[in-house]
């Protein structure tokens, strides 16, 4: 489930959910309510990663991007990740911070479009959202 984890990731695993942003926060009040009966982790560490939010019935890691992740060096490591989280059959679902603030319905349903699909196509590991 952790995919090889070490303990230095578990620790910044730790760190990262007691200083979560306020798009995270509120996303997380959202995803812990386990719904449409999916539960979700927050800050959980797979292999060198910390994946914001994770499902892992359905293999499915929500992401929160921050404004650093429009530079050019962390694009690429997100590119590295994301390739590395596909050949472990996990999908990921990016949102902006501003997203989850300022349009935060449309974020909600894109989710539980995520759900949805993720149920009718099951554990496949393949792009459904």
């Amino acid at each position: 489930m952790h995919d090889g984890a070490t303990p230095k990731v578990f620790r910044n695993a730790a760190k990262l959910r007691e200083n979560m942003t306020e798009a995270e926060i509120r996303l997380w009040e959202y995803l812990k309510t386990k719904p449409q009966g999916f539960k979700f982790r927050r800050q959980h560490p797979i292999a060198g990663y910390v994946l914001d939010f994770y499902c892992h019935k359905l293999k499915l890691s929500i992401e929160v991007d921050g404004g650093y992740h429009l530079n050019k060096e962390q694009k690429e490591k997100d590119i590295e990740r994301t390739e590395y989280l596909n050949s472990v059959g996990i999908i990921e679902s990016r949102f902006t911070n501003e997203q989850i603030l300022n349009q935060y319905e449309t974020v909600i349903n894109k989710i539980n479009s995520c759900l949805r699909a993720g149920i009718r196509q099951g554990r496949t590991g393949r792009a459904w959202a």
